[in-house]
């Protein structure tokens, strides 16, 4: 019998998270078909790679349900006019997933606190209470999974 190390095992287990996660049937296999994620977004910096996230899951697994949970400074690429560090403005692709069917929902204590208007934000977006409560919401009464992008 061979044995491996602690870190080996760590990278064995990440590259089976990998194999799942990208395995075109593996997740649908493993938990069905209503399968439901909750991304938490408190920082606008990793928006651009949630927004990839999601177009890639909904390729693959075009049923999941996706919700959006922006609080803090995760707000701020659901804000008009908003664009990445390349100059490239979030609302084509907010805009293509909200006709897929993601859900964005920002929160409205945030935007109370850093006084945003509601109108300075994208059309379609929902609004919520607060968005560190509705992360926990999702998960324990709607039974979605948790991704922190």
């Amino acid at each position: 019998m061979v044995s491996i190390g602690t870190g080996a095992r760590s990278l064995l287990t990440v590259a089976g998270a990998c194999f799942v996660f990208f395995s075109p049937n593996a997740l649908s296999d493993a938990v069905g078909s209503d399968v439901k994620v909750v991304y938490h977004m408190d920082d606008a910096r990793s928006a651009r790679f949630a927004l990839h996230i999601a177009e890639e899951q909904l390729k693959t697994h075009p049923d999941m349900k996706i919700a959006v949970v922006a609080y803090g400074g995760g707000v701020d690429f659901l804000l008009k006019g908003a664009k990445d560090k390349d100059g490239v403005s979030y609302a084509p692709a907010v805009q293509d997933l909200l006709g897929e069917g993601v859900q964005f929902r920002a929160c409205s204590a945030t935007l109370g606190f850093r006084d945003i208007a509601r109108d300075k934000v994208l059309e379609g977006i929902e609004f919520v209470p607060a968005g560190t409560y509705e992360v926990i919401r999702l998960q324990a009464e709607e039974g979605y999974v948790y991704l922190k992008p």
